[in-house]
């Protein structure tokens, strides 16, 4: 079959076999024969690096999701009012409110504060590693690392904090292209669950306000002297900070550690040399997004590969194709450690960046960095089970060895 074939009638609701495992290859087909490609009525998927480089640039784009979950997840429902009340889905003046609150809790001196903690977090599960018969990278390592650091940063008991990876797992699968409907069902159970929960613990904060400089929860209750977050945007947003801290940074740790035991001669020379580790983590952002796929409704007319879209277009930014645009990166399917520069597009761009993308930074380089000075000879044991969804791209297990 030619490229050309390959990507007729693709959609994302029902992609072909093998893609979840290996999506490169069609991505690649998608870039060359359809670059804006249909994928329904007035619905498009970008692919192409510069393409999706100008859509998160775009003032003409916008990232409010009624319209378009309303249908999907149910106009009321609990996920539907978390999903359209996050910061992520939402454009000013709500966004920048909500934005500006969480990047001064998140600054750089917050995160400078935070070092030694995930430092020792991540030691810690190493010691543990070793002692496990079958270690796994993903539910004994890298899963672990951002739920406790969001749960230090929002100060959740350590009694409290079992039931948050499930409920995040559960919310965040709502948004593949076509959600069943057991998976919207657990979706909702795990917004009523998780707020019910977030009630609890803000009543307690405002009884007994922590310190503002560390926790974060206190000072999204205190807000700013442009007012606080209603309750619940407060509620919503406590969501979204776990959900998107513990989903991107467990998929970057997890694929990229998964990554550089297929690629040896890159973990022997991150090895070898520490000190590119900095390099390295964007460059595994690079190789395997974890998150492969964005959304945008366009407010105006716009052009992308020389095609006209009228105002209305739900486009799908596929991130993880643009990251693999041979336009922007040299020999883009070669894992390169001390690339650079590296353009990447895994955390967005302009408004929209990533808010947590320096804590997520600074997870992978610590767990990366760490796990390959402790076990530098560590090697696949087994095959890696990969999670099957298609907007996020991560591993639900990774067997080792240590040795």
């Amino acid at each position: 079959m030619d490229d050309a074939t390959l990507t007729q009638g693709f959609t994302l609701a029902a992609p072909p076999a093998g893609f979840i495992d290996d999506p490169y290859p069609l991505y690649a087909a998608l870039r060359r024969h359809s670059p804006v490609h249909p994928l329904g009525p007035g619905s498009v998927l970008l692919t192409r690096h510069d393409d999706v480089l100008a859509a998160y640039r775009s003032v003409h784009l916008s990232s409010d999701k009624q319209r378009e979950f309303a249908p999907r997840l149910g106009a009321g429902t609990p996920v539907f009012e978390h999903h359209t009340q996050s910061l992520v889905f939402n454009d000013p003046p709500l966004h920048t409110r909500v934005r500006r609150l969480l990047m001064g809790a998140l600054n750089q001196r917050a995160i400078t504060r935070m070092e030694a903690g995930v430092t020792a977090l991540v030691q810690g599960l190493l010691d543990r590693l070793a002692d496990e018969a079958q270690p796994d990278l993903v539910e004994h390592f890298a899963a672990q690392i951002p739920v406790e650091v969001i749960g230090n940063l929002l100060a959740v008991p350590h009694a409290d904090r079992a039931p948050l990876r499930g409920w995040s797992l559960a919310i965040l699968s709502a948004l593949e292209p076509a959600p069943a409907p057991a998976l919207l069902a657990r979706a909702n159970a795990a917004v009523l669950g998780f707020t019910d929960y977030l009630r609890q613990l803000v009543a307690e904060r405002r009884r007994h306000p922590g310190d503002p400089e560390v926790d974060v929860l206190t000072r999204l209750l205190q807000g700013d002297s442009e007012g606080a977050l209603s309750e619940s945007e407060l509620l919503h947003n406590c969501i979204f900070l776990l959900n998107a801290g513990h989903e991107t940074t467990t998929n970057l740790i997890g694929n990229g550690l998964h990554t550089l035991l297929r690629h040896r001669d890159q973990l022997d020379r991150l090895v070898a040399e520490p000190a590119l580790i900095g390099t390295a983590v964007e460059e595994l952002l690079r190789f395997e997004s974890p998150l492969q796929l964005n959304n945008r409704l366009s407010t105006a007319p716009l052009s992308f590969s020389g095609q006209d879209l009228p105002a209305g277009t739900f486009i799908t930014l596929a991130i993880g194709a643009a990251n693999r645009d041979p336009a922007a990166f040299a020999e883009p399917d070669t894992l390169d450690i001390a690339r650079k520069p590296n353009n990447h597009l895994a955390f967005g761009q302009g408004a929209h960046a990533c808010s947590g993308m320096n804590v997520a930074r600074l997870e992978a380089r610590i767990a990366i960095g760490a796990l390959l000075a402790r076990y530098p000879r560590i090697a696949a044991a087994g095959s890696a089970e990969r999670d099957r969804r298609v907007r996020f791209r991560g591993l639900k297990h990774l067997p080792v060895r240590l040795d």
